[in-house]
């Protein structure tokens, strides 16, 4: 059974870094795509960032280019979203999902049908 598992948000000012986890287990194959999405309250669910693990291609949402970046450890079987230059825009429940294939775009929401849960992500300003 595929599973993620995501962590590591939390509260910081504007200004400040996070790091999200996403582990992932149940499966041995590589050629699947990670994609971080985000919700804020009263807005829909959007992609943020995600990774070809297979290849190492990437995707940035163009709001977190230049900020945030995306990498893979195949060691411990989870992905990254390193998240700089937070802003209180960012403020998000952010949660991680899985897709097979190797193409990283689109990102879309629909295409994901393995999620693990959210982690809160509050930028104070």
């Amino acid at each position: 059974e595929v599973q993620l598992q995501a962590s590591g948000g939390g509260l910081v000012q504007a200004g400040g870094s996070l790091r999200l986890s996403c582990k992932v287990s149940g499966f041995r194959f590589d050629d699947y795509v990670i994609g971080w999405f985000r919700q804020a309250p009263g807005k829909e669910r959007e992609a943020v960032s995600g990774l070809s693990v297979a290849d190492g291609r990437t995707y940035f949402t163009d709001s977190v280019k230049g900020r945030f970046s995306i990498s893979n450890d195949n060691t411990r079987n989870t992905v990254y979203l390193q998240m700089n230059s937070l802003k209180p825009e960012d403020t998000a429940v952010y949660s991680c999902a899985l897709r097979w294939g190797t193409a990283i775009t689109p990102i879309l929401v629909t295409d994901f049908y393995h999620w693990g849960q959210g982690t809160l992500v509050t930028v104070s300003s």
